[in-house]
């Protein structure tokens, strides 16, 4: 079958012929149609993710597909070397959701993983409740636009976006944002930013998509310099780490704040349960308009020049067999 196969850590994987799954107990055979290329999927290539690759290997964690009685499907968990990226991918049963057909393939592909993730980080981790208010770390990404959104529409009180991207930061007011914070600002204006957005009660919950300095810059205006106890408890759930892998916590946030600092991936994942519920969820809220996401659709064989390329404007790379 055709396939994008990574040969080696660090670069982009090359379109080419790879052997065919097979599906073994428990897993089923899904015709692909549609892969998204997220940031999950670059950095495992790229070696950064904390889980590894058994090369050479086809790209990919999830994307929509057919299985074989003709039911269209959103799948991921393709067992290694094998991924997404491909004409076929041999997937678990448990991991095949059934698609409306009003729901086009690329838009599904594109809206699944980073809405989920999304979901996951205020739901699950965060335990958001509606009235709070809410940052964003990282919006002018897919994921980060999304978690404007469903922030939003899970009823947050305020919602301040912080990203890097001038042009799709604009648009974000659009989606649910009442103001927005450039991430690129000097350390002093930025700290100035999120002491004045986040006002005397603070941010109760961030959602982070880039750790490194934005956060340290943060995590330093919401220093308070009182030996007055905090009426704010805020979680910082973090999530991906665009601007750095590492981020220095000053002693004294922990101390003179309600601040908790959590993780959300693979490693602390809710009940499939759950994910089951999320998912349905979110598929209600992109037949209702409530979510939105683009996507920016190139066949499988440009997948080494669009690798190379990213998103397209805020749109969402999603490959297509």
């Amino acid at each position: 079958m055709n396939a994008a196969v990574l040969h080696k850590v660090g670069e982009a994987p090359r379109y080419e012929q790879f052997a065919d799954p097979v599906a073994e107990e428990g897993e089923v055979l899904v015709e692909m149609l549609a892969s998204a290329v997220k940031q999950l999927d670059r950095a495992r290539a790229a070696g950064t993710h904390y889980s590894a690759m058994q090369l050479p290997a086809v790209c990919g964690t999830d994307g929509v597909g057919r299985l074989p009685d003709g039911t269209r499907v959103f799948c991921g968990g393709p067992r290694a070397p094998y991924g997404t990226m491909a004409e076929r991918a041999a997937v678990p049963r448990a991991w095949c959701l059934p698609l409306p057909e009003r729901v086009d393939d690329a838009t599904a592909a594109a809206i699944f993983n980073p809405g989920l993730s999304s979901w996951m980080a205020l739901k699950h981790r965060a335990r958001f409740e509606p009235g709070e208010t809410v940052l964003i770390l990282g919006a002018t990404g897919t994921s980060g636009m999304l978690a404007v959104q469903l922030a939003r529409q899970f009823g947050a009180a305020r919602v301040v976006a912080a990203g890097r991207n001038r042009q799709t930061l604009e648009n974000l007011h659009e989606l649910g944002a009442d103001a927005t914070i450039q991430l690129d600002l000097p350390d002093a204006e930025l700290a100035e930013a999120f002491a004045r957005e986040g006002g005397e009660e603070g941010f109760n919950v961030v959602i982070d998509y880039v750790w490194g300095r934005p956060v340290e810059v943060l995590l330093t205006a919401m220093t308070r310099r009182t030996l007055h106890t905090s009426e704010t408890r805020s979680r910082l759930v973090q999530v991906g780490e665009m601007a750095g892998a590492t981020a220095a916590i000053p002693a004294a946030v922990l101390r003179s704040s309600r601040l908790e600092i959590l993780g959300s991936g693979t490693g602390n994942a809710p009940s499939p349960r759950e994910i089951g519920e999320a998912a349905q969820g979110l598929l209600r809220s992109l037949e209702e308009g409530k979510v939105k996401v683009e996507a920016a659709p190139v066949p499988l064989a440009e997948v080494e020049q669009a690798w190379k390329r990213g998103d397209v404007n805020g749109r969402r790379l999603v490959l297509i067999p």
